[in-house]
């Protein structure tokens, strides 16, 4: 059974309206469809097509009923804030001069660094529940704008402060 690709990942969040406001706002993703279960949550898309089942599932936990979710979810222990023992999820991405604005814009800290040896720039945020996101753009949209020399590996850290 050969895999084809990543179907979606899933956040649980005492905060569903911050959580999906970072998403859509900052990372350009979309409210679409979900099926009417029987707790809080919304499924965030790329584009238009709904075909894929939503790339985000951001699950609400009702923070005086955390348990509320077990009979459909199972019994799992919700972590205050962070990615678990996942290290983090990596989208690619293009636009990053607009991604460095929109960060700015709305006070969201980041670090960057360019990887000339694999043509990628990246980017590293945490989303509202503490879960890192890595954003991957050509690291020659980098090059172009002199931010960075070729040969060089650089780490800067930005917030929007």
């Amino acid at each position: 059974m050969p895999i084809s690709k990543l179907a979606h990942y899933s956040i649980r969040t005492t905060d569903l309206e911050k959580s999906c406001r970072f998403y859509e706002q900052i990372l350009g993703f979309r409210r679409g469809y979900r099926p009417p279960f029987n707790f809080p949550g919304a499924w965030l898309y790329r584009g238009g097509d709904e075909a894929d089942f939503g790339t985000v599932h951001i699950i609400g936990v009702d923070p005086d009923n955390p348990d509320g979710l077990a009979a459909y979810l199972g019994d799992k222990a919700l972590p205050a804030t962070g990615t678990g023992i996942v290290d983090h999820i990596a989208f690619l991405a293009t636009g990053v001069e607009a991604m460095w604005q929109t960060l700015r814009a709305a006070g969201i800290e980041y670090r960057d660094r360019t990887v000339p040896s694999i043509g990628l720039h990246q980017m590293f945020i945490e989303d509202p529940s503490g879960v890192t996101i890595e954003l991957n753009f050509p690291a020659e949209e980098v090059l172009q704008l002199g931010a960075v020399q070729p040969a060089q590996v650089a780490t800067t850290v930005g917030t929007g402060e």
